[in-house]
């Protein structure tokens, strides 16, 4: 009997080991698959959180594609419709991933994916070229307030959008209408730039960390920064608060994997990311883009996007875009 007993704990003992080197993943390289294009935030996301991770040897290589087209959508659904060939992919993506499902955008949202971690938050900016007359976000209320046509905002995303959002939440704040806000809708912030340069937009409705390096580049200037208080990343930018406007907005960006990933996987690609912010890499690439560190890993990560996926339908309905 003493016998069998020792031969059956040897057995579960092998057994338990045998599973234990199935379960251990080591991620060397990780695809990053991007539903904007060049030059917006998931880009500048995407491609920053590849480097501090090489950089860093936390992983041997990244990858990176650009895959544009409705409004991000196509990237969620290449990813869905070929999820067993993606175990390697991570895409980014933000809080346009919430409000895209709620107008319709696309029919997937979040609980369609594997959710790895948010990892960041970026205040939203409104910038004006930099020899535009608009001094400040009262100049901006000013005009808009005299004929919201005469104040074209550029965007790098869709209606009804995040950088449609923000706008109308700060002219709302001002006493104006916030649904007259004459919006330009560009594919990534780069494009959406471009138009500002051109004059095709009086300001732009952008991510920070993008407006941060036009601005160093001496191309445009910031009017307001979404911030509760300044951002070190630009001392100089005052807050919508400061300015007497009472609106404050982060949008988060974080990371999601192919529906049908592997728990073990997940749990490998969510330990990576976590141990990404202990390094002096990831805290370079932090503080050149202004970013905020925020981890939201695996189940938190649901819960937080659930509680957000109400809070900005109820603003949503508010302004009238659904």
């Amino acid at each position: 009997m003493k016998n069998l007993v020792k031969l059956i704990s040897i057995a579960t003992a092998m057994i338990a080991l045998s599973f234990g080197g199935l379960t251990a993943v080591e991620v060397k390289k990780i695809h990053f698959l991007i539903p904007g294009g060049a030059g917006g935030g998931w880009d500048g996301t995407a491609r920053g959180t590849g480097e501090a991770l090489t950089k860093s040897g936390l992983i041997e290589s990244a990858t990176f594609e650009n895959m544009s087209g409705g409004g991000g959508g196509k990237a969620i659904g290449y990813l869905i419709e070929n999820s067993k060939s993606n175990h390697g992919t991570l895409m980014v993506n933000s809080t346009p991933i919430v409000i895209r499902s709620l107008t319709k955008v696309f029919p997937q949202n979040f609980r369609d994916l594997t959710l790895i971690a948010g990892t960041i938050g970026d205040y939203a900016a409104l910038v004006v070229p930099a020899g535009s007359s608009y001094r400040n976000f009262k100049d901006l209320v000013s005009a808009y307030k005299k004929n919201p046509e005469s104040v074209a905002i550029a965007g790098g995303s869709a209606p009804g959008s995040m950088d449609h959002l923000v706008p109308a939440m700060a002219f709302k704040a001002a006493g104006a209408d916030p649904t007259a806000v004459k919006y330009l809708p560009f594919d990534a912030g780069g494009k959406a730039m471009a138009a500002l340069l051109s004059g095709e937009a009086d300001a732009l409705s952008t991510g920070f960390s993008e407006a941060v390096a036009m601005e160093k580049a001496g191309k445009v200037r910031m009017i307001a920064v979404t911030a509760p208080e300044r951002v070190d990343a630009a001392p100089n930018v005052p807050t919508l608060i400061e300015q007497g406007y009472n609106v404050t907005f982060v949008n988060w960006r974080g990371f999601f994997a192919a529906p049908d990933l592997p728990s073990n996987m997940r749990k490998a690609y969510i330990e990576i990311l976590g141990k990404m912010y202990n390094t002096s890499q990831w805290e370079k690439v932090r503080a050149r883009n202004g970013w905020v560190n925020i981890y939201n890993p695996g189940d938190k990560f649901m819960v937080f996007l659930a509680q957000q996926e109400k809070v900005i339908g109820d603003l949503m309905r508010e302004l009238g875009f659904l």
